[in-house]
């Protein structure tokens, strides 16, 4: 039935594909969660009116978020290939796109771990540093806890920005299923290979949609 169907996919190929997108994913997820989670701190508490109040590496820090958040990932993939080179010793395959995804997601991420740090109440930090707080309890017991749900969200959404980068590392050789539908695919003009691996990332963003949604649910104490 679905030789029939799609009989010019290799569901060997396909399956190889999914796992290098997955694999591509992962690895860059567990890196940018710690990357923008350390960035995003510093940048709230950094700003000004909060603990560690340093207008100027909050705006250097800043600056450099902002750059690399605009920057587009397919020129962010050519622009790091000196610095891929010396990480992996490779431009092609699925290690060559982790410094471009990881560096092009965690200032994203970072923003957003920003932006859930502050709407944490004030009153709630105020109390913890009245009651003689050290820094490190009030980012770790306080700050982290009560942001969670904003940074399981954010996290989330970062995840799904990362499969549609994935698929476009693909097209210029990082394997995957953005790598096999351009090759495969649209070259051959093989049309029944792009929906497939279209249908495959899908559902991949869906089941991460659905655990992150459900996640911040189990999270979230209002």
């Amino acid at each position: 039935m679905m030789t029939h169907l799609f009989p010019n996919v290799d569901w060997e190929k396909m399956w190889l594909a999914t796992q290098e997108t997955l694999y591509m994913t992962g690895i860059s997820i567990v890196a940018t969660f710690v990357l923008g989670l350390l960035l995003g701190v510093i940048l709230f508490l950094t700003a000004k009116g909060n603990m560690w109040s340093n207008p100027v590496i909050n705006k250097i820090i800043s600056a450099v978020v902002n750059i690399f958040r605009s920057i587009p990932f397919i020129i962010l993939i050519v622009l790091l290939i000196p610095l891929t080179m010396i990480l992996v010793g490779s431009m092609i395959g699925v290690n060559a796109a982790l410094p471009a995804l990881i560096i092009g997601a965690a200032p994203f991420y970072a923003r957003l771990v920003e932006i859930g740090l502050r709407e944490v109440d004030k009153g709630v930090i105020e109390a913890a540093k009245s009651m003689g707080a050290k820094p490190s309890t009030i980012i770790f017991k306080v700050l982290l806890p009560e942001s969670m749900p904003a940074l399981v969200s954010g996290i989330t959404v970062t995840t799904i920005a990362l499969v549609g980068s994935t698929a476009m590392a693909g097209v210029i050789g990082a394997g995957g299923l953005g790598n096999l539908a351009y090759l495969e695919g649209f070259q051959r003009s093989q049309s029944d290979v792009t929906l497939v691996a279209t249908i495959i990332i899908l559902i991949i963003v869906f089941i991460i949609q659905f655990i992150g949604d459900y996640i911040t649910s189990k999270l979230d104490k209002r």
